[in-house]
């Protein structure tokens, strides 16, 4: 079969560990024999990243500003065993969180859904799509141990030298721990763009939450910036797209989403997207078969596996071992920036091979040839076969390729 010529480069960010493998695998069987691949290569691989004191991450971020498009392989965050074991001269902040801060973005989750695999939420029937605010919270807070008693506070000094607010946090009578959070008014704005944006895209109802009773000022802030945003600019599209926005609390959010059957997109902030994705995720099936996009307000995509990089699986794999792992979610990254690199080239053949991809992948698993962690999930009367990584992937190709001689 002749190979489809790309036009533009997208941005290809490596990883670490088992996910490094995978990619290997992905790219010599699933996209190299049918697409002449056009990438700009960044190797986000935690060595690589200690060896130029992470500047490969930022540079990464500034490509797919340039080309719009990136395909990024899972990476470790380092954690205290981390730096000991990889030797590294400091504990390196997550790619993902430097990324999402260049690009502004949000982060779109859903699952990737096939009949054999029941939601563990019985009236879901439909994907629901979780919308991360990609800044701020918890992740780019300044933390404290607090080793005694003492007074805490909170002092903003303006522009001018000027101290405007002093208040304390707490007068400490034992040790304890301090916290300190913000966000911006231009990155909630960019998010609620984003997230108003992908609905009329996705023609999906919109729903938000907070606790904005609690926190009277940080959460009131997302919630009436969001509010302010669809009234003067998205009401009108909305209504006329026959989808809707709406607000409430994230305690009645996650009753109203156990009850609903799916088929909507959940905002939610930082930590609690993280939290809200990985459930979600889970109730569906798997980690493993969730589909990962961030997309900036001005139109930057970069997809990714929503998981991480198996390292249980990747010192097997060191052993000489054969590994059952799942590719899905890193294939439908590949398949997803191949898509839009193809949308926003006019390059129809490239749209349809990211089509077929996931087609392939889909009648894959609906046979019943799947790895280890989903033989479990499907339905009793399903019979099975579970496979290791290389020997599904090769089965994926083989539909592939039937897809595409068939065309």
């Amino acid at each position: 079969m002749k190979r489809i010529m790309m036009k533009t480069p997208l941005v290809e960010m490596d990883g670490d560990e088992m996910t490094r493998i995978l990619w290997q695998m992905i790219k010599d069987e699933l996209l190299l024999p049918f697409v002449d691949l056009k990438t700009e290569y960044y190797d986000l691989g935690l060595p690589e990243r200690e060896k130029t004191k992470d500047q490969v991450t930022f540079d990464s971020a500034y490509a797919t500003q340039k080309y719009g498009v990136a395909v990024k392989c899972a990476t470790i965050t380092p954690n205290k065993q981390r730096v000991e074991e990889y030797n590294l001269s400091e504990m390196w902040k997550s790619p993902n969180g430097t990324i999402r801060a260049i690009l502004d973005g949000t982060v779109f989750r859903a699952p990737i859904l096939i009949d054999s695999i029941r939601p563990a939420v019985r009236n879901w029937k439909k994907p629901i799509t979780i919308a991360r605010h990609a800044y701020g919270d918890i992740y780019k807070a300044t933390e404290y141990r607090v080793p005694t008693e003492g007074k805490a506070e909170i002092i903003f000094t303006d522009k001018d030298g000027k101290e405007t607010f002093h208040e304390t946090v707490y007068d400490f009578e034992c040790a304890g721990v301090l916290q300190g959070s913000y966000n911006k008014d231009s990155s909630i704005r960019s998010f609620a763009h984003s997230c108003f944006q992908y609905a009329l895209n996705t023609k999906q109802d919109l729903w938000f939450s907070t606790k904005d009773t609690i926190s009277k000022q940080y959460d009131q802030t997302f919630k009436l910036i969001f509010q302010e945003i669809y009234e003067n600019e998205y009401k009108a599209a909305f209504e006329a797209a026959g989808i809707t926005y709406f607000y409430t609390l994230i305690d009645d959010a996650v009753a109203r989403v156990i009850r609903s059957d799916g088929g909507f997109i959940w905002a939610c902030k930082n930590y609690d997207g993280d939290v809200m994705s990985d459930m979600v995720s889970t109730a569906f099936g798997s980690l493993a078969m969730m589909t990962s996009v961030l997309v900036s307000p001005d139109g930057k995509y970069e997809y990714e596996a929503a998981h991480g990089t198996v390292t249980r699986h990747y010192y097997r794999y060191l052993k000489g071992e054969e590994t059952s792992t799942n590719p899905i979610a890193t294939i439908y990254a590949w398949s997803g920036a191949l898509r839009k690199r193809g949308e926003l080239d006019g390059l129809d053949e490239l749209v349809n091979f990211a089509d077929q991809l996931e087609g392939a992948c889909i009648d894959t698993l609906n046979s019943g040839v799947m790895t280890k962690d989903l033989v479990g999930l499907v339905s009793a009367e399903t019979k099975t076969s579970a496979v290791n990584s290389r020997e599904f992937i090769l089965a994926i190709r083989k539909n592939l390729e039937a897809r595409l001689l068939a065309e």
